[in-house]
C-alpha cells in the first residue's frame, strides 16, 4: 500500500506540474502556432503540444528553456498540421492585437500588407527563421534548438530572408540563395 501512495501522490504532483506549465505556456504556444497553421487549427495544435510535453516530460534535459523545448514540439506538429491541410502559413497573426489596434493608420495598414506579401515570397525555411527571431522573440540558440539546425544555419538563413525581404519592399528582384 505505500508503494501505490508513492506512485498516487508522484503522479499527482506530474499533474499539478503539468497545469501549471500549461497555465505559464499555453499563450505563448497557441499565438506560436496560430502563426504557422493559423487560428482555426491552432488549438489542435496547441493541445497535442502539451499532451507530446506531458509523455515526454522525463526526457526533458534542460539543455534549453522550457519553453524551447515546448516550441519544438508545437513546431513538429504545425508542421504535420500544414502537410496534412496543405495549409499555407497564415500571416493575420503576425502582431498582437493591442499593437494593431494602436497603430490603425492607413499607411500602418499597408505597409503591414506589404510585409506580409514579402513573407510569402521567402521560402519555407527562411521564413521560419524569421518567425522565431523576430516575431516569436527567440535567440539564435534558441531557434536552433526548435528547428534542429546548428546557429550559424540560424544566422545564415536569418541574412538571406532579410536581404530578399528587403529586395521585395524596394521593388526589386529577389536574391537567390
Amino acid at each position: 500500500e505505500t508503494q501505490t501512495m508513492g506512485v498516487f501522490r508522484q503522479t499527482s504532483r506530474e499533474q499539478a506540474d503539468m497545469e501549471a506549465i500549461v497555465q505559464e505556456h499555453y499563450a505563448a504556444v497557441y499565438r506560436f502556432c496560430a502563426r504557422r497553421v493559423g487560428p482555426e487549427l491552432a488549438q489542435d495544435a496547441a493541445q497535442e503540444t502539451f499532451i507530446t510535453a506531458q509523455k515526454s516530460m522525463k526526457r526533458f534535459d534542460g539543455r534549453s528553456t522550457l519553453g524551447t523545448w515546448l516550441f519544438g514540439i508545437a513546431h513538429n506538429h504545425c508542421r504535420n498540421l500544414s502537410r496534412k491541410a496543405k495549409h499555407e502559413t497564415s500571416f493575420g497573426e503576425f502582431w498582437d492585437g493591442e499593437e494593431m489596434s494602436e497603430s490603425g493608420s492607413e499607411q500602418t495598414l499597408v505597409d503591414r500588407e506589404a510585409l506580409r506579401q514579402a513573407l510569402k515570397k521567402l521560402s519555407p525555411e527562411h521564413r521560419e527563421v524569421v518567425l522565431l527571431h523576430e516575431v516569436d522573440g527567440l535567440t539564435y540558440e534558441e531557434a536552433a534548438s526548435v528547428i534542429g539546425v546548428p546557429v550559424g544555419t540560424i544566422k545564415s538563413r536569418l541574412h538571406h530572408a532579410f536581404l530578399n525581404l528587403r529586395r521585395a519592399l524596394t521593388g526589386c528582384e529577389e536574391v537567390t540563395a
